[in-house]
């Protein structure tokens, strides 16, 4: 049976989009020190982005963007994400293991949400990777340019400094305007 892993990343944060990765991995080349991207330094998820990407048998990233979180809610943006990194796999799995308590509708697969299954199935933990460090990544990238934020540093998420960022330079395009904190900015 091949089975595929999928889990997202940044459904926390205040702005830019959820990813979502999904992985198949081939049972003859083992990755090593696979587990949850929350407890992997980010040295580590680096090196384990690139072998994952090099030995999986197949492999996709996919999102939803800010747009789209703040049409649908978090939770239907996150397994929209979901639904499509499976969906562009290479190879269509029999069977989709998802980090969670939710499975994303419309897959012509079988699935099962697991809760905690970043840190138990080496598939999501696979997919957890891909998702953080994409994530990551574009938040370095807005770093780029809007420097005033620092989201290289807090990666959106709702912390002091992003707050006080908002308070002095207001909201930039990319900020979920669905969530509390930003709506209260905007007068929402």
């Amino acid at each position: 049976m091949v089975v595929a892993g999928v889990d997202e990343a940044g459904r926390g944060p205040l702005v830019g989009s959820v990813v979502a990765a999904a992985v198949i991995l081939d049972p003859n080349q083992p990755i090593h020190g696979l587990n949850d991207s929350k407890k992997l330094s980010e040295k580590k998820r680096e090196q384990l982005f690139i072998e994952i990407q090099s030995k999986a048998l197949a492999w996709s990233i996919a999102e939803a963007t800010h747009t789209e979180i703040d049409e649908l809610n978090i939770l239907q943006a996150s397994l929209l994400a979901m639904r499509r990194a499976v969906e562009q796999l290479e190879m269509q799995p029999n069977h989709v293991l998802v980090d969670g308590n939710k499975v994303p509708q419309g897959l012509s697969m079988s699935c099962d949400a697991i809760v905690g299954g970043d840190a138990l199935h080496a598939e999501i933990s696979a997919a957890s990777i891909l998702a953080k460090v994409t994530r990551d990544r574009q938040m370095q990238l807005l770093d780029q340019q809007y420097p005033q934020y620092a989201f290289a540093k807090h990666k959106g998420y709702p912390t002091k400094a992003h707050f006080e960022a908002i308070a002095e330079h207001g909201v930039i395009e990319q900020h979920r305007r669905s969530y509390a904190p930003v709506k209260k900015v905007l007068g929402l």
